[in-house]
């Protein structure tokens, strides 16, 4: 298995891109996986959204924290940093 390396620097439109990556990545889910998981739970994010949140280049809105939380298994604290 190949894993493409990120072409752009990280951004700073949010702080949970990099988190989403890392747990997504943990879990052996592809990107189009967490996407058709977040669509069941009403989260409408084409593969360019998601990549653009992971890439930290775009703003993830409360909803979409929630989804990924409940997708990843992983609280919305350690998403945001504030639990290790």
């Amino acid at each position: 298995m190949v894993m493409r390396i990120r072409k752009q620097p990280l951004g700073d439109r949010n702080i949970v891109g990099a988190k989403v990556e890392q747990s997504r990545k943990a879990i052996g889910m592809k990107q189009k996986d967490l996407l058709t998981q977040l669509q069941v739970r009403g989260i409408d994010l084409n593969a360019s959204g998601l990549s653009k949140l992971e890439g930290q280049l775009r703003y993830v809105t409360d909803t979409e924290l929630v989804a990924l939380s409940d997708v990843l298994g992983v609280s919305i604290d350690w998403l945001v940093g504030k639990e290790k």
